[in-house]
């Protein structure tokens, strides 16, 4: 069956620098051993599968999110990259997508970016010594490169460490062996034109990948930074500068909520096989 299909640009400054995510815009009937198939074939970090919303939820579409491996209840860059494609040739400025982890709100910013609430966090807090102990040792750092670490898990299950300059983590070398994810994170010095710099490490298939920009762990972030004072909103965080990436995420706060916004462009469109 030929199917809509669309691979955007997520976060990028110029097409091809953000972060892909396929975008399969009318999954019905196809089982979820399909789509886990498509995902793989694709080979990006996400592919996404949009379906009608469930009846009374309120939601404009339903998606799935899938990576190479397995499937996730949320995901920044997809949740950005399908409403864009969802988005084609329609004029809403808000829209609701439905996910395994909830209802997530999208609206277009001032600027003409698409932006989406960070959901809450699923698991928040403290990090214990043996988890940051063996993120030290997979990433090379000593303990006084540390700022602050804890949890920010809002359905991936990011871990997140604040170190103390852009420096100590773009110097930070993937690290071969990983048993969680891990985001890196650092103020950076006045004048940068940015506010933060980010790295994001996953396990994946017996190695650990990089992601080039990461939505999902820029709204953990970016809720615990502004909830602590670390950071006042709006700030921008840079990603992907490590793999010759130039990602740009867009963080603010508005109505008790965390905003995160990027630039999102198709640079894929047709249909698939499938």
């Amino acid at each position: 069956m030929r199917r809509p299909f669309a691979q955007v640009d997520v976060f990028g400054t110029a097409p091809g620098t953000g972060n892909p995510v396929a975008v399969v815009l009318d999954a019905t009937g196809l089982s979820t051993a399909e789509m886990q198939a498509f995902a793989r074939w694709t080979n990006l970090s996400e592919t996404t599968f949009v379906l009608p919303p469930t009846p009374g939820s309120g939601a404009d579409y339903a998606v799935r999110i899938f990576t190479p491996g397995g499937e996730l209840p949320f995901a920044g860059h997809p949740t950005l990259g399908t409403c864009h494609a969802w988005l084609d040739g329609r004029s809403a400025e808000r829209v609701m997508q439905e996910c395994a982890a909830g209802p997530v709100q999208l609206r277009r910013t001032a600027g003409g970016l698409l932006a989406f609430a960070a959901p809450p966090l699923v698991r928040d807090g403290p990090v214990d010594a043996e988890d940051l102990a063996h993120v030290l040792e997979a990433c090379g750092l000593s303990a006084d490169r540390v700022v602050a670490a804890r949890w920010v898990d809002n359905g991936p299950g990011w871990l997140g460490v604040l170190l103390r300059s852009a420096e100590d983590v773009l110097a930070v070398r993937r690290p071969h062996a990983l048993a969680l994810k891990l985001g890196l994170a650092a103020v950076t010095a006045p004048g940068a034109g940015h506010e933060l710099e980010v790295r994001a490490f996953f396990p994946e298939d017996g190695t650990v990948a990089e992601d080039p920009v990461t939505g999902s762990l820029n709204a953990s972030l970016g809720q615990w930074l502004l909830g602590d004072g670390l950071l006042a909103e709006p700030y921008v965080a840079r990603q992907g500068t490590a793999i010759g990436r130039d990602g740009r995420v867009h963080v603010s706060a508005a109505d008790g909520d965390v905003w995160v916004a990027g630039a999102t462009t198709t640079v894929v469109t047709g249909h698939v096989a499938l």
